[in-house]
């Protein structure tokens, strides 16, 4: 059975052959089995968001491969890559559109992958469905399925864009620091729905974050990255004992280079 994500080799340098030139991936090689949810941490500057943009599409890697469930898509288009993944943000406003209601902006996550744009009405079996999905967030928004999002809080839009980008079951699940922009109640909350859902559908999931004791107490594996690098694989009985205390000796890491707020 294939891996539901493989990388290998992957090379990415932005500005080549400049004075700004920056390797940005540097022979990354990852695979993600069923099931898992990786938490991948590192300073600023590590190559965390690069590694999730360069699987979402967003950019092409000049050397190595990346499979999904056993399918090279390593030149496939971001747009193509779309119905296959579901992804979530840093920025709450960028994954919901903000002129239209919580029932069209779930409508249009739903048909994903299907026929462009809405029918005609939302059905009642449909209607029911984001009822029920909103009704799990615990936030109340099954009762203004009519609201338009753009009026909603930003921990509010974030929830949303969670439960769009898993209400057709993803192949991976991306999060890119998808609570740094949140306050620290709110992002635990939208955390805590993340883990629920994760768990409740067996997602395999990859979450970026700044936050080490969110990615020790989340997930199965923890992956640290350092200069483009996987310097650490974590999982199983050792991740299960980790402290940020250790993480931060093992692998000698200033402090100051993560965000260690509770």
């Amino acid at each position: 059975m294939s891996p539901v994500l493989s990388l290998k080799g992957i090379y990415k340098t932005f500005n080549a052959g400049t004075v700004n030139e920056k390797r940005a991936v540097d022979g990354i090689d990852l695979t993600l089995e069923d099931g898992d949810f990786v938490t991948v941490i590192g300073g600023n500057g590590a190559g965390k968001s690069t590694l999730l943009n360069l699987i979402a599409g967003v950019y092409t890697p000049e050397a190595g491969t990346i499979e999904l469930d056993g399918v090279d898509i390593t030149n496939l288009p971001e747009h193509r890559r779309a119905r296959l993944l579901g992804r979530v943000f840093q920025d709450p406003m960028m994954g919901t559109a903000a002129t239209m209601e919580i029932e069209e902006n779930l409508a249009l996550a739903y048909r994903r992958g299907k026929p462009r744009g809405l029918r005609r009405g939302i059905s009642a079996a449909e209607r029911e469905l984001y009822r029920e999905r909103l009704a799990t967030l615990g936030l109340g928004l099954e009762d203004r399925m009519t609201s338009k999002v753009g009026l909603l809080s930003g921990g509010q839009r974030q929830a949303i864009t969670l439960l769009m980008a898993t209400l057709v079951k993803p192949e991976l699940l991306l999060l890119d620091e998808h609570t740094a922009a949140l306050d620290p109640k709110t992002a635990d909350k939208v955390l805590s729905l993340t883990d629920e859902i994760v768990r409740r559908d067996g997602l395999t999931t990859l979450m970026v974050t700044h936050n080490m004791r969110n990615a020790i107490e989340y997930g199965n594996r923890l992956i640290m990255m350092d200069s483009g690098r996987i310097v650490a694989d974590i999982r199983g009985e050792e991740k299960r004992n980790l402290d940020v205390r250790d993480l931060l000796e093992k692998f000698n890491i200033e402090s100051d280079r993560m965000l260690l707020s509770e």
